[in-house]
């Protein structure tokens, strides 16, 4: 293994725990500005003195600013690290972090603030070494749970030379993986409009919404494809309708997710709901629109000169998940996700990070800055 990455991952995996655990101690579900906040502040006291930093507004309305941090050095690349600090879990369900056997159990532990905290241990270690690149820069955003619109910042890293995200890693077999394809993430909303009437006295007076809606939902769970071409997943996830036990629904809501290897696939669904049923109306539409991310040829010479500087391969990986360095990728092919600890339940109450995994994945993430900056094919 290269001298460099073996020490600075050494480095990073000893802190690495007591910093996860400071940052998962603070409660910061997107939207709220407050733990936002209070987890930029964790993370600004955690990045190296010689690091520049600025807020920036986020790119959804309402939320706190997002953190860039930046190094300015002698060589010639530039490279983005990239993170998000927010989670899905509300603040009354939130889990501090606590050992269990060999896992870290709590809320964001592998979603993402593990991979946080190797992202600001790559940061330090950079600090270290500027002659090896122009400009590092860490974007940590408050709202990649939340988002439904493009991410604003991607023009403004458009001329670096790569994107390295910490969402969880993983393995392949036994080796060490990245993450280099994504599926594209969409969110179907179906609004049904009938109409209300007393489901005793009149009830087929009423156009029954909540019965429109579940036709609706069959339609978009009938498009679930998951071995099929596109690898189209089609999933009713949310049903709103009614407000009394003894009236006939008059409206309601349907959310479903979906992904795919293309967006085509995603609006194939809409398309097969219905726009009428039994006299209720129902509008469809893509309120959340995330694109795939497709970086495998883009990556690979990365990857070899990673597995170089490992000593140990390190494969390139699929993950159905949405992520940032999806929208990223479209202006920097070269993006590699993936780089933070190994773990899983995310967005679970038994969420957690795989302690014995934090060494080695902080070698394959500091494999991967250097053979980012090695550049080269």
């Amino acid at each position: 293994m290269d001298a460099w990455v073996d020490a600075a991952a050494a480095e990073i995996a000893q802190r690495a725990p007591r910093e996860l655990e400071a940052l998962v101690a603070v409660s910061s579900p997107s939207g709220d500005v407050h733990g936002a906040e209070e987890c930029a502040s964790v993370c600004a006291a955690l990045l190296p003195a010689q690091a520049a930093v600025e807020r920036v507004p986020c790119s959804s309305p309402g939320h706190a600013p997002d953190l860039i941090a930046r190094l300015a050095g002698g060589g010639r690349r530039r490279i983005l690290l990239l993170g998000h600090l927010d989670t899905v879990v509300a603040h009354d369900e939130h889990r501090p972090l606590a050992p269990d056997g060999d896992r870290l159990v709590g809320s964001g532990a592998v979603d993402m603030k593990g991979g946080v905290a190797l992202a600001l241990g790559a940061l330090r270690a950079l600090a270290q070494r500027p002659e090896a690149y122009a400009e590092v820069a860490l974007l940590l955003v408050v709202d990649e749970e939340w988002r439904t619109g493009p991410l604003v910042h991607v023009e403004r890293f458009a001329g670096f030379d790569a994107c390295l995200c910490f969402e969880a890693g993983e393995l392949a077999g036994d080796d060490e993986a990245v993450v280099v394809r994504r599926k594209a993430a969409a969110t179907v909303r179906v609004r049904a409009r009938g109409r209300s009437a007393h489901s005793g006295s009149a009830p087929d007076r009423g156009r029954n919404a909540l019965l429109a809606l579940a036709t609706a939902a069959q339609a978009v769970a009938a498009a679930h494809d998951p071995a099929g071409p596109q690898r189209l997943t089609a999933v009713p996830t949310v049903l709103r309708s009614g407000d009394a036990f003894n009236v006939v629904p008059g409206d309601g809501e349907l959310y479903a997710d979906c992904r795919a290897d293309d967006l085509g696939a995603v609006e194939a669904v809409c398309a097969a709901v219905p726009d009428d049923v039994a006299g209720v109306a129902l509008d469809t539409e893509l309120v959340r629109r995330w694109p795939g991310m497709h970086s495998e040829a883009a990556v690979a010479p990365l990857l070899e000169r990673a597995a170089r500087l490992l000593g140990r391969p390190v494969r390139g990986a699929s993950r159905g998940g949405a992520s940032d360095a999806s929208h990223v990728a479209a202006a920097l092919p070269v993006t590699v996700d993936g780089l933070g600890p190994r773990g899983g339940a995310a967005h679970n109450p038994g969420e957690y990070v795989v302690a014995g995994s934090i060494p080695t994945r902080a070698q394959v993430a500091m494999a991967v800055v250097a053979a980012a900056l090695e550049g080269g094919t």
